[in-house]
């Protein structure tokens, strides 16, 4: 069970990761769209994860090496928008979220476009 301080802090990092993302994209030359789709926090407020959906997937791997290699500059970034709310600026871990591209895939198995066997 999620406490209320877990929420906030996980609801912080959430916008303030979505709006460095966000500016990132536009700045940047190439078409990426990097949402922050869940951040869940450890009960001591030590380790966040961070869920991104990365689009379109032919980048996918290639922003993820690239945001684990900047992973200590996330981590002073959030430091520093941070520094009031808490006393230790969680560890961060990055995972891919491939929530939408299971629900796509779901639906075209049900719709019979999808290579089922079975069918």
């Amino acid at each position: 069970m999620e406490s209320n301080r877990q929420r906030k802090v996980a609801q912080i990092i959430q916008e303030d990761f979505a709006e460095l993302f966000r500016k990132q994209a536009s700045e940047s030359k190439q078409s990426i769209l990097i949402s922050v789709s869940d951040v869940k926090i450890s009960a001591d407020l030590g380790i966040a994860k961070i869920y991104l959906s990365i689009f379109p997937q032919e980048f996918r791997s290639v922003v993820m090496k690239e945001i684990e290699a900047n992973k200590t500059q996330y981590r002073n970034f959030i430091g520093q928008k941070m520094a009031k709310q808490v006393r230790v600026i969680p560890q961060l871990n990055f995972y891919l979220d491939t929530t939408l591209d299971d629900v796509e895939r779901i639906e075209k198995e049900l719709r019979g476009e999808g290579d089922n066997p079975t069918l």
